[in-house]
């Protein structure tokens, strides 16, 4: 139907449009934030100056990011004199695209309604209500690390098709260290399926609206913290950021598996790194802290525990889930940056060995707790 289009197609641009600006702006908060953490100034050039007069503005060097993204475009494309063309002009595209489709299934606001939001459209839309998610899909989380699993591909492409040495190498390196601990953030999520008895992370989320332990809301990180910490970890070591940035590693390999990429195709890794910030923490928004809830919230507004109620528009209901999604968001975002500038690297051994041989028996060992622990509150043993 028209109007199912017209919805859809204002998810995925809002979608598109925020995961890009996140990407943006995640550049300039990594940089200000470790310039805070350094004492220091930080990135505070870029500036653009008002037509005919001199002032400039410098905004606490915002205007960074839209230089390094102009640079991007205007730099010369170089390439190696061998290599394989076709891998590696589509290895930046099978590492940028997965990245920006696993949003596709997270949900982050609740159910709308368009004819309340614009009365003079009701008529129109005669009723239709639609999940705040771009793709209403039953085995959602299962579609997240099945796309998560594409990006490792194109990293392996992009270093065996530069016919580097060390591009090879990051490439390796990248393949075995995101298998590893993405293994790792599913044995994490089990728990979690376990617990709620779905895959879908609209129906996780709506599970999450509770409360339990005599107050507490029934957020993931409440009934796993355990497993929360060690997703988030894993999460980050999927993303190669430090102290798990073996495959780039500077230092060693130049810039490991996209050593021989230049211009756009340099900043497509590169932005999808900072969108793979958003993304995890948009997934761990959903998985552990509630989604777009909000303790005593409902469609109608808030209800609390002794009585009173607080009555709101859908718009507003609709605008306050969003934020709430966001906010969220944005605070593990920054937490993963903040860990960027916190710890030393790991030698590429130990960032193997901690995988296999130290999250993977906690990973284990959380999920048997976990499953005894749900099995006794079904009746086991009775």
């Amino acid at each position: 139907m028209t109007q199912d289009l017209v919805v859809y197609a204002v998810f995925i641009l809002y979608a598109v449009g925020m995961l890009m600006g996140f990407g943006t702006v995640l550049t300039w908060v990594e940089r200000k934030q470790a310039a805070v953490m350094s004492d220091r100034i930080g990135a505070n050039r870029a500036y653009v100056r008002i037509p005919f007069t001199q002032i400039k503005l410098v905004w606490w060097g915002l205007f960074h990011g839209i230089a390094d993204g102009i640079k991007m475009l205007v730099k010369e494309d170089f390439k190696p004199r061998t290599y394989d063309w076709y891998a590696y002009a589509v290895a930046p595209w099978v590492v940028f695209t997965p990245v920006l489709l696993v949003f596709g299934v997270i949900p982050f606001g609740g159910m709308l309604d368009p004819g309340l939001l614009f009365p003079s459209l009701a008529e129109w839309f005669d009723g239709r209500t639609y999940p705040m998610q771009i793709a209403q899909i039953d085995a959602g989380l299962l579609i997240i690390f099945a796309f998560s699993g594409l990006t490792i591909i194109g990293a392996m492409l992009a270093g065996w098709s530069s016919a580097n040495k060390f591009s090879l190498l990051g490439g390796l390196r990248a393949g075995s260290q995101m298998i590893s601990y993405e293994l790792v953030m599913g044995l994490t999520v089990l728990g979690l399926i376990l617990i709620y008895g779905t895959v879908d992370l609209d129906s996780m989320v709506r599970q999450q609206s509770g409360m339990v332990l005599g107050g507490l809301p029934a957020w993931g990180v409440v009934l796993q913290p355990f497993a929360a910490v060690l997703f988030l970890t894993a999460a980050i070591a999927e993303n190669k950021r430090i102290p798990f940035d073996l495959p780039e590693a500077e230092s060693e390999l130049i810039a490991g598996y996209f050593t021989e990429y230049s211009a756009m195709k340099m900043g497509l890794f590169m932005f999808a790194e900072f969108i793979e910030i958003a993304i995890i923490g948009a997934l761990f928004t959903t998985l552990f802290l509630g989604g777009y809830n909000l303790p005593f919230m409902n469609d109608a507004g808030f209800t609390f525990p002794w009585g009173s109620v607080v009555e709101m528009s859908h718009g507003a209901v609709v605008l306050t889930q969003v934020l709430t999604f966001l906010v969220k968001m944005l605070l593990v975002c920054s937490f993963q940056i903040l860990i960027r500038w916190t710890l030393p690297r790991f030698r590429y051994d130990q960032v193997l060995a901690f995988a296999w041989k130290f999250m993977l028996p906690l990973a284990l060992v959380n999920l048997v707790v976990t499953a005894v622990v749900v099995w006794s509150h079904q009746g086991g043993l009775q």
